[in-house]
Order: C-alpha cells, then sequence, then structure tokens
C-alpha cells in the first residue's frame, strides 16, 4: 500500500486539446468548464492552444477563474486572425504548429483531449503515437462527454483487431466520462515496458 502511494504520477501541468468551436451540445462546453476548473482547484496547470473561442476558451477561462495556472502556445499566424485569448498570463507564441505541438508536450506532463475537430484529433493521434514510440512515456486520456468518442475507440479496436496496433497500446488510452474520474485515471497512470512495433511474423 505504501509502495502503491509512493508511485502516484506526478501531474503538475496537463495539456488539454479541444475544439475551437462549442460542438453541437452544451454537454461540451459544460464539461470543458467543469474540467478547467477541476484542474485549477486541484493545483494542476493547464496547458492547451492558446485560443479564446470554442471549447479552448471555456476551458482557459474557467481555470483563469479559479486561479489556476494556464499556459496557451499558439502559431504566430493564428494571433494574427485574433483568436488568441487576450487574457492569458503566459502566452508563448511560436512559428509554426509542428512548433506548438512540441513546445505543449515538453511544457506538460500528461496529456488529455476533449471534443473537438480534425485538429484535435490530429494532436490525439500525434502523441499517441508518440506513446507508442516510446518517445514518452507519459497518460494520454479522452474524457467522453456524451459519447462524443465512442467511433473513434471503436476504430481504434479495428486497428488492433486488423493488427496495425497491438492491444497494449491501445490500451494507454484512458477513457472516462466524468473529469474527476480522467484526472484519477491520470494520476494512477503507471507506463509500461512494451514492444514498439509488431515482430515480423506477426504482420
Amino acid at each position: 500500500m505504501h509502495a502503491e502511494s509512493a508511485t502516484v504520477y506526478a501531474l503538475k501541468r496537463l495539456c488539454v486539446f479541444s475544439g475551437s468551436s462549442p460542438g453541437a451540445r452544451k454537454a461540451y462546453a459544460a464539461a470543458a468548464d467543469r474540467f478547467g476548473r477541476l484542474l485549477a482547484r486541484s493545483g494542476i496547470g493547464l496547458v492547451y492552444g492558446g485560443a479564446s473561442i470554442g471549447l479552448m476558451g471555456v476551458l482557459a477561462d474557467a481555470a483563469l477563474e479559479e486561479g489556476g495556472e494556464v499556459i496557451g502556445v499558439i502559431p504566430s499566424a493564428l494571433v494574427t486572425k485574433e483568436v488568441v485569448h487576450e487574457g492569458l498570463p503566459d502566452l508563448r507564441v511560436v512559428d509554426s504548429m509542428h512548433e506548438r505541438k512540441a513546445l505543449m508536450a515538453k511544457l506538460a506532463d500528461g496529456f488529455a483531449a476533449l471534443p473537438g475537430g480534425l485538429g484535435t484529433l490530429e494532436e490525439f493521434c500525434e502523441i499517441l503515437t508518440w506513446a507508442q514510440l516510446g518517445i514518452h512515456q507519459k497518460p494520454v486520456g479522452l474524457l467522453d462527454v456524451d459519447g462524443y468518442f465512442q467511433p473513434l475507440l471503436r476504430f481504434l479496436d479495428h486497428i488492433v483487431y486488423e493488427r496495425f496496433m497491438r492491444p497494449e497500446h491501445r490500451s494507454m488510452v484512458l477513457v472516462e466520462e466524468e473529469p474527476e474520474h480522467l484526472i484519477e485515471a491520470i494520476r494512477r497512470y503507471r507506463p509500461a515496458e512494451q514492444k514498439k512495433w509488431l515482430d515480423q511474423e506477426e504482420a
């Protein structure tokens, strides 16, 4: 029991990917608001894409209102399109989307995705791929609001079934429906030693 407690994952900052639109359901914005407040109240800093719009803005505003640390990372091209959050105490402006993702990954101890579109999906898939390759050993989670990510999870299962992914890599994805449960799952995360590739005779 004491050994288990001593190895709780040190989560100082969480990188959260989320939509730049509010989405079709009010539940998405409500979850983003709860998540942002929970992070701040738990003493966990938020690293996100630096925008003021959509779920991104809701998430950041909620964390800021609760006095939490919020770091925004945004490419200069998006600053000029006036989507940048002007109220951030810590805004990092970078030259490209590639630099944005690299800096967000460097600043954070773990990753979570809220509902979002292609950008959110791309960021989630890339950071999961980095975990599969052993580039990092940080937890990766999904906040499955109203079953939003169920089609994606079924597709990941399909990838495993078709033997393009190992089951142990699929199991890296932490999935919870409630913000509190996702934070707890991330804190309980234990990186496992895994093979990075399918063996030739398995392929």
